[in-house]
């Protein structure tokens, strides 16, 4: 438990000293955002702002919770959990720099990010597949039942992947927003991590640590990263970190069995891919009309009225809701 402690504390305390001479370092290469000309004017006036921040959570994240893993046992999940989230967040980086070197807001194309994105999604989902204290077995949530996908686990999975990931990039569209509710996400999956390590249900005592670990590294860093990425952003995560987070997520969801409760833990990132999907449908069946002012959704409240402070409080207040529900769906609590 001092470990995990220690783990936590260090991971908000190095990210101030990162920041010092990241930020800087990013003004001088000159990785700023490109904003896309339809979007709204708020956000058009960020033009400029100091992109992939992502790679300071994502390095001390990769770095704190690889060591504190090792001091207290080798944990293979722990391993490929990072690696799994690095490659995610390297076409992440590959797309921001794209797109900053063209001074363009289009970077990969949408196919080359797929094909990436299928052949890192299929890759972990093989490895959870045969992984034995994993398999293809998922956890229903506010049950103690079992649904064994079969074969089937590899395509829903990595399927599970692709969308989730998508979806956190396409929320990272305003000041804290992403950082915000995936600080109460991680820190969910870190609870839902030590019930396992305290009841070792599903994994090892070593492979328990290392995800507890993991997510709690996480969401101290992204903590400190809000104080450089709240309204008003000195600095944006990028695809980059959205990325990373995406494939984070999704991927403790995974070592843990409880891919289920990615529809809690995540459900804001989630009615982002939702409402574009929704508004993109609507628009092609109606030649025109719209359900939303703008999608995704969060842009909709923002032509509604609401500044993006607003915005960000309300989505935390909500995942956290949801995320207290998440823990509380464990049938042994």
């Amino acid at each position: 438990m001092l470990l995990l402690i220690l783990a936590f504390i260090l991971s908000i305390a190095l990210m101030f000293p990162i920041a010092r001479y990241f930020l800087p370092l990013l003004k001088r290469l000159k990785f700023a955002q490109p904003i896309h000309e339809l979007a709204l004017e708020t956000q058009k006036a960020k033009q400029g702002t100091p992109t992939m921040g992502g790679l300071m959570f994502a390095a001390v994240t990769s770095v704190l919770s690889l060591v504190f893993s090792a001091i207290y046992g080798f944990s293979v999940s722990t391993l490929i959990l990072v690696l799994f989230s690095l490659f995610s967040l390297l076409i992440g980086f590959i797309d921001d720099f794209t797109k900053v070197k063209n001074n363009h807001n289009l970077g990969l194309k949408w196919w080359q990010k797929l094909i990436a994105q299928i052949v890192i999604g299929y890759f972990f989902s093989l490895y959870c597949y045969m992984t034995p204290e994993i398999g293809s077995s998922i956890i229903i949530p506010f049950t103690s039942l079992e649904w064994d996908l079969g074969i089937w686990y590899l395509p829903v999975m990595t399927l599970v992947i692709m969308f989730i990931i998508n979806s956190a990039n396409l929320q990272d569209g305003m000041d804290g927003l992403l950082s915000s509710v995936s600080v109460v996400g991680s820190i969910a999956w870190a609870v839902i991590a030590m019930f396992f390590y305290i009841t070792p249900v599903v994994t090892s005592y070593s492979e328990s640590f290392g995800i507890v670990c993991f997510s709690l590294v996480l969401a101290g860093s992204l903590m400190a990263y809000l104080r450089y990425n709240f309204h008003p952003a000195k600095v944006f995560m990028g695809d980059t970190g959205s990325m990373f987070i995406g494939a984070a997520m999704v991927g403790v969801a995974m070592l843990l069995r409880q891919p289920l409760l990615l529809i809690l833990i995540t459900f804001t990132m989630i009615m982002s891919s939702v409402s574009v999907i929704m508004q993109r449908t609507y628009y092609k069946l109606t030649k025109g009309k719209r359900i939303f002012k703008m999608s995704p959704i969060h842009y909709h409240f923002e032509k509604s009225g609401m500044n993006e402070p607003q915005i960000v409080a309300m989505y935390a207040v909500v995942e956290s809701v949801l995320c207290i529900l998440a823990v509380l769906s464990l049938p042994w609590i």
